[in-house]
């Protein structure tokens, strides 16, 4: 799976709600930063991610547009774009970057930071 296609599963992924299938997409030593703070590892970003759906609900929907790969190579790859978020009636965007890394177990998210717009 290439980069490209690793941040397409992830965010085909991240609407089921259930980590357990974004595991072999994000590394084990990933580093997430959002509004709401930073989360190193794994067990991190789960507890975030989970703590996200229960708040927001089984009807939150995540999209990106404007993806722009700002870098890629053999080894790694940046991306920036505008993150989308829909749930209980209302709905907000912002903007992200990831990284990924080529690693022993194929491309994975090494790092992700989400903000609000300016």
């Amino acid at each position: 799976m290439s980069a490209r296609a690793t941040l397409a599963a992830y965010g085909e992924r991240i609407n089921a709600q259930d980590f357990d299938l974004l595991l072999d997409l994000i590394a084990p030593d990933a580093t997430f930063w959002f509004t709401s703070g930073s989360q190193e590892g794994i067990a991190a970003i789960r507890t975030a991610f989970e703590t996200t759906w229960q708040v927001m609900g089984p009807d939150e929907h995540y999209w990106l547009t404007d993806i722009e790969w700002v870098a890629e190579g053999d080894r790694a790859a940046c991306c920036i774009y505008q993150y989308n978020w829909s749930a209980k009636g209302d709905s907000g965007s912002g903007r992200g970057t990831t990284v990924l890394a080529q690693t022993s177990a194929g491309w994975r998210i090494v790092h992700e930071h989400l903000s609000r717009k300016p």
